[in-house]
């Protein structure tokens, strides 16, 4: 706060920032409630559970939206804030403004809509049955359409939506952003399809969970993790969740792909390890808490992609793999297994590094155009399939593994999609200007000295917690504006060497 700031400005701070802190305290006690019923609860849990956590989301929404946090707003909004009070006020107006302008009664049907959806799309994709799950389909598609007129009625509502996952970066430069990777990673992939490289496949056989355990224990022991204030668990989908004091991974395992289970394990640590470098002293605040899922995103994927799958990590732990699961290979052995391309699968999550984006476009571009009105409902498995076979020569032979295969939809999470490639693209952007400012990062890895590099995101992503805006935070790290390029060109490099293009 300003030196000159009246003793009354400072106490309205004060009564503001405690305000937010225990609402952020109810978010955070909903997130664990969240994490043990998809890790630990019992299965009978479930009635009681609902109601937990349908109670803590109703507790925030009124915080959230209560007359108190408004006065705060209006008193701060004309006086002499430090640019961290600015950073603080700035954030939670923003969400208390969204929050304010949709009815009560909408939310709630969107909520009640979005539940049903759940089993509707469970059941469809069982039986393979799109036109079962259309109708369902149709209703959430109108309700965040109707949801995105209250925010902002003037604006396309797949923007307003999009901000609710990213509300910096500016839909306009995640088009461009993905319509450069849909233009460039296409011919790529044409051509890795096109080689006569073969690249080894060390595994065989199955490998059993506990030995797998002790790998990814041992990667993440490698890497840095703190046990202190985190632990590994297994769950369907890995997830990590917490605060800077307690930030959790989970992970599973595929008898026959250990490499699933590792490349898992990094990409979670990845965002553990962006939590866990949050400032403590600003825990509850928006100081404390992580930028939006762009930048969780890179964070994952550094780890995961410029760091577990590059051949520096693989001089490093190629012992180790040999010690836990017998599997006596080469380094670069291991590096091409864990960079091996399958242009011909049709499932997001099984997607490798490049044709990973190619899912996330299709879906962009269909969640997009359902939303703006210029599809219909019925016409998504036709669509979905063509755009499939355009831009991986592939087509789906079920909707069930084609347009039924995610989950998104069914929560209405129109706009979440395009985080996962933007964060890929930022983590190459952050990587290299790592590679710029340390001495010979690639040294480190091999060395398994991760310090440098954990200081270095530490310092110039982790610590600043949501002070900056998306793009503010991108050029403050790398003095650049967020850019493709630099995915494109590690992308470029490291898969022509792969594949002898």
């Amino acid at each position: 706060m300003s030196d000159t700031a009246a003793p009354e400005t400072a106490e309205t701070y004060e009564q503001f920032l405690d305000h937010v802190t225990r609402m952020t305290n109810v978010q955070n006690a909903a997130g664990i409630l969240n994490w043990d019923q998809q890790v630990m609860m019992p299965d009978a849990g479930t009635p009681a559970r609902s109601q937990q956590t349908a109670a803590l989301s109703t507790v925030h929404h009124e915080m959230l939206t209560s007359d108190d946090l408004a006065d705060y707003l209006e008193e701060l909004e004309a006086t002499d804030l430090g640019p961290e009070q600015q950073a603080v006020v700035r954030e939670v107006r923003r969400e208390h403004e969204r929050a304010t302008r949709v009815p009560g009664d909408l939310v709630e049907e969107i909520s009640e809509t979005t539940s049903n959806a759940l089993p509707t799309w469970k059941q469809a994709k069982e039986n393979d049955d799109f036109e079962a799950f259309a109708p369902t389909l149709e209703k959430v598609v109108e309700l965040k359409r109707e949801y995105a007129a209250h925010i902002d009625p003037d604006r396309d509502p797949y923007e307003v939506l999009f901000e609710d996952y990213e509300p910096y970066l500016g839909l306009d430069t995640a088009e461009r952003v993905l319509e450069r990777l849909r233009d460039e990673l296409v011919p790529l992939i044409d051509e890795i399809s096109d080689s006569d490289a073969e690249l080894a496949s060390p595994f065989e056989g199955t490998y059993d969970e506990g030995t797998q355990e002790e790998l990814v224990r041992d990667a993440l022991d490698t890497l840095g993790y703190d046990w202190d204030r985190g632990r590994l668990d297994t769950a369907p989908h890995p997830f990590s969740m917490g605060t800077q004091f307690d930030a959790r991974v989970t992970t599973r395992f595929k008898p026959g792909d250990p490499l699933d289970a590792l490349g898992s394990t990094i990409h979670e640590f990845g965002h553990a390890t962006y939590t866990l470098g949050l400032p403590q002293d600003q825990y509850g605040t928006p100081l404390g808490q992580s930028r939006d899922l762009s930048v969780h995103e890179s964070q994952s994927r550094l780890w995961e992609n410029h760091v577990g799958r590059s051949r520096p990590f693989w001089d490093l732990f190629a012992s180790h793999v040999d010690d836990h699961l017998g599997v006596d290979a080469a380094p670069q052995e291991f590096y091409e297994a864990a960079n091996r391309i399958y242009p011909d699968n049709r499932i997001r999550v099984e997607a490798d590094e490049l044709t990973y984006h190619l899912h996330i476009i299709l879906r962009f571009e269909i969640e997009r155009d359902l939303v703006s009105g210029d599809l219909d409902v019925a016409e998504v498995p036709q669509v979905w399939n063509d755009k499939m076979e355009e831009y991986l020569g592939v087509r789906p032979d079920t909707d069930a593994e084609g347009c039924l295969q995610d989950i998104h939809w069914t929560h209405g999470n129109f706009g979440y999609f395009p985080t996962y490639s933007l964060g890929s693209v930022l983590a190459a952007q952050l990587f290299a200007a790592a590679e710029d400012d340390l001495d010979d990062l690639a040294g480190d890895v091999r060395a398994g000295e991760f310090d440098g590099l954990h200081a270095w995101l530490t310092e110039n992503v982790h610590s600043h917690g949501c002070r900056y805006t998306t793009d503010d935070l991108i050029r403050e790290a790398t003095g650049e504006s967020f850019t493709a390029d630099y995915f494109l060109d590690y992308a470029t490099e490291k898969f022509g060497d792969l594949y002898d293009l």
